[in-house]
């Protein structure tokens, strides 16, 4: 059997995003040294005194980008893979190096404005200004170095796992003899024409039989997993992803940390334990574990070393994220928060039981809604003659007419939506602009397995900020929440039910169906391994 690997598959991450801004026309020169550079910092204002910086040694490194083998597409050998994983490891470092370096300026930068010279003339207003604008750039920096810290750790298992196909390549070469070429070409030829088939245009789309394994592009997304405000010092959220489960809690730090949801001792569920100083204590033996899977504590016998995988996870805007797949993190966690001017009143944790991309299917289609939802928001709705969606030609997102609403589908999993409204189950206007009131809405489809997703409902307004002072509002908001999806549910599992006995649930697409086709479309790209994903920005 011959080991090959893509190109693809180990590519750098050349497109991270840039460092926390810094002036770096007041702050760093660099001088040219044989490709890489060298950092002189220059403080205060223009005209200064540069002094050299005692970081030089550290940060002396050249970047590895310029050395990288140029195979991208290519087929490669073992050995050629191994290689650009270790140029992989490498760009890692370096830019790890370029965000430590990006704090400790940083660094200097708070000691410049704490300095007593700069009293003189500075307000302390200015001083506070400008101490809370490097807050902000700190802790976007500190934020860029844990990820960068994820990226070395997913790195070193991807060259771990590639030394181990040479070991295992080396083995094989020595001890079994070659095959006959007839065969081989045989099914050579025979694997050619099946990935041929495989991976031919479909003329149209067909979503039918059992759901399928997830594949693992789809895992390679930044997922958002629970909301902050539900995961406190001394609890724990279990849920699934991808069919795997696994566990949050808060470490000592008070940052957040995800774990797989099984004991390394004898695979009892760690969420039917406690949280004990930062660490997870299992309920049957009482090990311990921390955010990053490592067993701290074996009480009543000697401690081994034992850890149990944990996965990248971060903390924004009210939300805490995972990235469940093997790929590097991405630079970048999306941003969900809701417009300027709404506030949120509701946030929501529901388990679907459907497959999450029947879930989106239903949440990226409104004609539905005066048949369907005649119980709760669409109560009184009339029937238009015409339902558009009207979005960009490259675009996941768009509005509908006649109804006022905005609408976006947001990868690997959300759907945001505005709806403009008068009064409860009214609508008014042409669009949204036209209304003077609005409702907000996130959905995340969290897949956690091929037979349930686990929902969160994010709620915003623009008006009405003293619903948010009413006792157990949340409970009113949640009974709704539920009525509209019991009105939904009992459809999308009938559904699920003849999709698996081979009906195909998009076997005649109108136009209406546009925003939902494009979800399809754009799943089935990733999971093809698409170089250019359709309806991307740079599409």
């Amino acid at each position: 059997m011959t080991v090959v690997a893509t190109a693809a598959a180990l590519s750098l991450p050349i497109s991270y995003s840039k460092s926390p801004k810094l002036n770096f026309k007041k702050v760093l020169n660099f001088q040219s040294v044989k490709g890489g550079f060298r950092v002189f910092a220059v403080f205060g204002e223009e005209g200064a005194i540069e002094r050299k910086s005692g970081w030089e040694t550290l940060f002396d490194v050249e970047d590895p980008r310029t050395k990288v083998p140029q195979c991208k597409g290519k087929f490669l050998d073992v050995n050629q893979a191994l290689e650009v994983a270790r140029y992989d490891i490498q760009y890692c470092d370096w830019r790890a190096r370029q965000d430590v370096l990006a704090i400790m300026l940083l660094h200097e930068k708070v000691v410049e404005v704490l300095n007593p010279l700069a009293r003189d003339y500075k307000s302390i207003g200015t001083m506070k200004k400008e101490l809370a604008g490097l807050q902000d750039e700190l802790a976007e920096a500190h934020r860029q170095v844990h990820i960068s810290e994820a990226r070395v750790a997913t790195a070193l298992d991807k060259l771990a796992y590639m030394e181990e196909l040479v070991h295992d390549r080396l083995l094989q070469d020595r001890n079994t003899a070659e095959l006959d070429s007839p065969s081989t070409s045989t099914d050579t030829s025979t694997h050619s024409h099946a990935s041929v088939n495989r991976r031919s245009p479909k003329k149209s789309l067909n979503v039918s039989g059992p759901v399928e394994p997830y594949h693992p592009r789809l895992k390679n997304f930044w997922y958002p997993v629970a909301f902050s405000s539900d995961l406190k010092n001394d609890i724990m959220i279990p849920f699934d992803c991808f069919e795997e489960p696994w566990v949050l809690f808060r470490g000592k730090d008070g940052n957040p940390g995800c774990i797989r949801n099984t004991c390394a001792h004898r695979a009892c569920p760690l969420h039917l334990g406690s949280v004990n100083d930062g660490r997870v204590q299992c309920p049957y033996h009482g090990w311990e574990y921390t955010t990053d899977g490592k067993c701290e504590k074996m009480p009543s016998t000697r401690l081994l070393n034992v850890k149990i995988k944990s996965l990248p996870c971060f903390e924004k805007e009210g939300m805490i994220w995972v990235w469940p797949g093997n790929d590097p993190p991405a630079a970048n966690l999306p941003s969900l928060n809701p417009p300027p001017g709404f506030q949120i009143h509701a946030e929501l944790v529901i388990d679907i039981p459907v497959e999450h991309g029947l879930l989106l299917d239903n949440l990226l289609d409104l004609a539905h809604a005066p048949f369907t939802h005649t119980s709760t928001f669409a109560k009184g709705w009339s029937v238009p003659s015409l339902v558009k969606f009207l979005t960009p030609a490259s675009g996941l997102q768009g509005y509908w007419d006649p109804y006022p609403i905005d609408m976006e589908f947001r990868p690997p999993c959300m759907v945001l939506s505005t709806i403009g409204i008068s009064k409860p189950g009214k609508l008014e206007g042409q669009s949204t602009r036209e209304c003077s009131t609005h409702l907000h809405q996130l959905h995340v489809c969290l897949p956690s397995t091929r037979q349930k997703t686990r929902l969160l409902y994010r709620m915003s307004l623009d008006f009405a900020p003293v619903l948010k002072q009413i006792p157990f509002m949340h409970y009113l908001w949640r009974h709704f929440a539920e009525q509209v999806l019991n009105e939904d549910l009992r459809l999308v599992i009938g559904q699920q039910e003849r999709m698996i006995n081979g009906a195909n649930i998009w076997n005649m697409p109108v136009s209406y169906d546009k925003l939902g086709v494009r979800y399809r479309l754009w799943r089935n790209a990733v999971e093809e391994g698409a170089k250019q994903l359709p309806f991307s920005e740079s599409t």
